[in-house]
């Protein structure tokens, strides 16, 4: 199999963000909206807010960090350029953290999103929980390795 020409990756790229915004309604302002009335959400929270005040003393970077790579994700604009893995790993947060955080986005998502924007959106934040929790876990020698 040959690869694909770039200019014909570029347009389906285009394509599927084209079909995600006509399906979902999803846009950059509803990416903000999401974005901040989540992480009001996060800064209220008994169980989470003590984990983000330990490292996030200006909130407005990080949250244009966020809207970022909420953008990059549903609307696959390639304006988060982080390490989202390395960011994380050296933060307490166990199982019962990311519950939290995907209780929170899932209620944040289906109050401000209309619902094919908030399914899009919740997909997204389990999978990239599924993915985070599982690649702190290895880094820390919790589960052994694949090829174990």
């Amino acid at each position: 199999m040959g690869t694909m020409p770039e200019a014909s990756r570029h347009e389906r790229r285009a394509e599927i963000v084209a079909r995600t915004v006509e399906e979902t309604g999803i846009d950059e302002a509803m990416i903000e909206r999401l974005v901040r009335r989540f992480y009001e959400a996060v800064r209220a929270d008994p169980l989470l807010a003590p984990i983000f005040e330990a490292k996030i003393a200006d909130w407005e970077p990080h949250l244009a960090k966020m809207f970022a790579f909420w953008s990059s994700v549903a609307l696959m604009s390639g304006r988060y350029h982080g390490q989202p893995m390395q960011k994380h790993l050296p933060l307490p947060v166990e199982a019962a953290h990311f519950r939290r955080w995907l209780s929170l986005f899932e209620a944040t998502a289906r109050e401000i999103c209309p619902p094919p924007a908030a399914e899009l959106f919740i997909d997204r934040a389990r999978r990239i929980a599924e993915s985070l929790q599982l690649g702190m876990a290895f880094q820390r020698g919790e589960l052994p390795s694949p090829a174990a």
